[in-house]
This record gives C-alpha cells, sequence and structure tokens, in this order.
C-alpha cells in the first residue's frame, strides 16, 4: 500500500475537501465557525478560506448580526462553481436534469424518444436540452449518470442486457463519452433508485437496506455498508427471476415476462387480480398502479392481502439471505398502494420469516431514478472539484 507523506500541500487539501463538506453540510458558516468545526485555527481557517475564494469555489454570501464589533462573514459553497445531469432511460420517455455542486436541481426536462433509437443521439439530445433550460453549457458539466432498465457489467460499465432497450449495447458507453466529452456513467435504474433513498429518502442513515421495485416489471437495489451491491455481472437485484411456488420456471432467460416472481406479481399479474377482485379504477386512469390506488381507496381488503402476500415471497427470500432489516418498496406499484400495502407485507413476511424487516414506502419525492443519477453524478463531481490542488 502506497503512503502519501504528510507534506503541506497534502494536509491544505484535506483541510479545504474538509470545510467544503462542512460548507455544504452545515453553511454558510462563518471563519469562526469554520475554525471550530475543523479544529483549525482562525489564521488557518483565514488562509483557507481565501485559497477556496480565489479558486471560486467559495463565496461571502451574507452577514452574522451579534455582539459587538462589525458582522461576521459568511461564506458558502459558489453554486456554480460545477454542474452535473443525470438521465432516466425508458423506452417511452426520457427525463434529463441538472444540478449545481450542491444538489440543488435547476432543470429537468422529459424528452420523447420514439424519433430515433440511437442511444447516443438521444442521449445528447435531452441533456443538451436540459442545460438550456439551466442556462449552461454542455462544457460545465463535471459528471453524468444515467440510468437505464437492465442488466450494467461492473468490468465495462456498458449496458449488458436490457429486454426493451435493445439499441443499448456494449460499446454505447464509450460513444456517449466522446460525444459528451464529459465522465458518463451508465447504472442500473433500480439501484439508482436506492441510492436516492440513502441520499434522499426512507433509508437516510440506514447503512443496510433493500429497495423493492414493484412495478410493471420487478427489481431490487441492495445497499450494504452504505455501498450498493451489483453482483459479479451486474445482476443483483434482478428478482423477477426468483423461482416461486406455483409458477413455471423459465424456459427462456432472454425473455424477462418468463421469470417466475415476474410471473406472479407483475403488470399483467396485478392487473388479473385486480379483475378477479372485481378492481375497478374507473375515472381514475386504467394502468395497474391506477388500480392499486383504487384498491385502497376503496378498501379493497381481499385485493390488497392477496398482492401483499404474493410480493411479501420476494420479500422474506431476500429478507432470510440479507437480514437488511429495513425493506423500502417503490415502484409504481409500491406507490400506489402506500403504506396500506407495506403495512400488510410486513405482516407477511412476519409469519414465514425468522427475521422480522420492517416494510416502509420510499419517501423520494419525485423521480427517484433521476434524483438518484444526480446524487451520483454529484458524488463523482464533488470528488473531482474537491480534490483539485492549486
Amino acid at each position: 500500500m502506497t503512503r502519501r507523506p504528510g507534506t503541506p500541500r497534502l494536509l491544505r487539501q484535506l483541510n479545504d475537501r474538509a470545510a467544503l463538506e462542512l460548507l455544504l453540510s452545515s453553511g454558510p458558516l462563518t471563519r469562526a465557525e469554520l475554525g471550530e468545526l475543523t479544529g483549525l485555527s482562525k489564521v488557518t481557517a483565514g488562509q483557507l478560506l481565501a485559497r477556496l475564494e480565489d479558486r471560486r469555489l467559495v463565496a461571502m454570501v451574507g452577514e452574522q448580526a451579534g455582539g459587538r464589533g462589525p458582522n461576521a462573514a459568511l461564506y458558502g459553497v459558489v453554486p456554480s462553481c460545477a454542474y452535473v445531469a443525470g438521465l432516466d432511460v425508458l423506452p417511452d420517455r426520457i427525463s434529463a436534469g441538472v444540478a449545481d455542486i450542491t444538489g440543488e436541481t435547476v432543470a429537468e426536462v422529459s424528452v420523447n424518444p420514439r424519433d430515433h433509437d440511437d442511444p447516443v443521439r438521444l442521449v445528447h439530445s435531452a441533456v443538451q436540452k436540459a442545460c438550456e433550460s439551466a442556462g449552461i453549457t454542455l462544457a460545465q458539466l463535471r459528471a453524468f449518470v444515467i440510468g437505464t432498465r437492465g442488466v450494467v457489467d461492473p468490468r465495462t460499465g456498458d449496458v449488458r442486457f436490457s429486454f426493451d432497450l435493445p439499441s443499448w449495447h456494449e460499446g454505447v458507453l464509450a460513444e456517449l463519452r466522446r460525444d459528451l466529452n464529459v465522465p458518463v456513467t451508465i447504472e442500473n435504474d433500480v439501484n439508482l433508485a436506492a441510492l436516492a433513498e440513502h441520499f434522499c429518502g426512507a433509508a437516510t442513515e440506514v447503512e443496510d437496506f433493500v429497495l423493492v421495485w414493484a412495478g410493471v416489471g420487478q427489481g431490487l437495489g441492495v445497499m450494504l455498508g452504505g455501498r450498493l451491491h451489483r453482483g459479479f455481472t451486474g445482476g443483483a437485484g434482478e428478482i423477477g427471476w426468483l423461482p416461486v411456488p406455483g409458477e413455471p420456471l423459465p424456459v427462456n432467460v432472454t425473455e424477462p415476462q418468463s421469470g417466475s416472481f415476474q410471473r406472479l406479481v407483475g403488470g399483467d399479474a396485478v392487473a388479473g387480480l385486480a379483475n378477479a377482485y372485481g378492481v375497478r379504477a374507473a375515472g381514475r386512469g386504467d394502468s395497474v398502479a391506477d388500480h392499486v390506488r383504487a384498491a385502497v381507496f376503496d378498501g379493497a381488503e381481499g385485493f390488497l392481502d392477496e398482492l401483499a402476500g404474493r410480493l411479501a415471497v420476494g420479500v422474506a427470500a431476500v429478507a432470510v439471505v440479507l437480514d437488511p432489516g429495513l425493506i423500502v418498496l417503490s415502484g409504481h406499484i409500491g406507490r400506489a398502494g402506500g403504506p396500506a400495502l407495506a403495512s400488510r407485507i410486513q405482516e407477511a413476511v412476519a409469519r414465514v420469516c425468522p427475521s422480522e424487516p420492517k416494510v416502509v414506502i420510499s419517501e423520494v419525492e419525485g423521480n427517484s431514478v433521476l434524483r438518484g443519477a444526480l446524487v451520483s453524478a454529484l458524488h463523482q463531481a464533488r470528488e473531482q472539484v474537491f480534490s483539485e490542488t492549486v
């Protein structure tokens, strides 16, 4: 292991990084407050702030009144010192967002991908539109993360397999990096939803949890020790393939709808269940999620109990292997079911599983995949910007 000597330059870099992190989490701060929180003297804290001002990372944002003498200057991170972009790619919609270095989302747009199927052109068009909405240029982006359905190869970073995004193949990532001239990362969409939940949702300050994505398709995001677990091939979390009693095993693993758990709780299965129980979403829409919302609103106990029991099969299988303690229910069906569905799943899992994980609904507002993409991009950008030295 290579050890870096404690040179003055390294110490300055560490102090600058610590100060920037504090200003983001606790700011704005005065010079005295920054010195107290970092353990630095007022003189050293002043020198640090001067360096960061010279780098245009920090600026005076106000004054703190109180006490005798002049008001103390308040310092904060300059939001425009760096920007990041995130994308949520679906077959019928691409959502793009731009955030500044503080994490504030400054633009969010959607584009229709049906005009053409070239991933590079689609992404470029979407991110260009988002940048124009934010009033910035592509050159101002420091990191870019794309969330897609399917399996992302952890060795290459490319999409290894995606049933409904066939044009996303090996080599797309390299083309995107050349086209955008910015660091680009592709990540599984449910993993990004889990990252968002850890950052600003129901799993903040929780190191071990599992996000169950219940939608037309099924997915799983696994967070262990505060880090995403992707698996050797990137296939960790493909819970739709979970073998379950009473459902046939798949005969073609390239057909996601043939997975046993997918057959049990997927969109077609939930629609059939709603029909069997006479659940109707009249006047509320006609999607599967609309049927679930109608069941909650109308108090369709039988339907909700049956749906919860089916989902509990997958949750219990995960719980006995990982024992996460917390299960976050997300996805269109999961969110539509709300606390009424989550509480039923928790009770059903407790009946068949020795561990008794808590089951809660996602608390991320808006598009959780897009939010997770921006969170991931921010981590990368801050590592770049805050680690730079002069």
